[in-house]
């Protein structure tokens, strides 16, 4: 799973930086930021999502 900066999050959780590693929360629904350690627009994966144990 990728998501790009400016996408709205499809569902909660919290994203991994594709260049970083920075976390960063999105609820649902909300634009998903730049990544605020790097400025990297892409996120390679998501965690922590309600109902999920990863």
């Amino acid at each position: 799973m990728s998501a790009q900066a400016g996408e709205n999050a499809q569902k909660t959780g919290t994203f991994h930086c594709d260049n970083c590693g920075e976390r960063v929360r999105v609820e649902e629904g909300r634009s998903i930021p730049r990544c605020p350690n790097c400025g990297n627009d892409t996120y390679d994966s998501r965690t922590q999502e309600p109902g999920t144990k990863g």
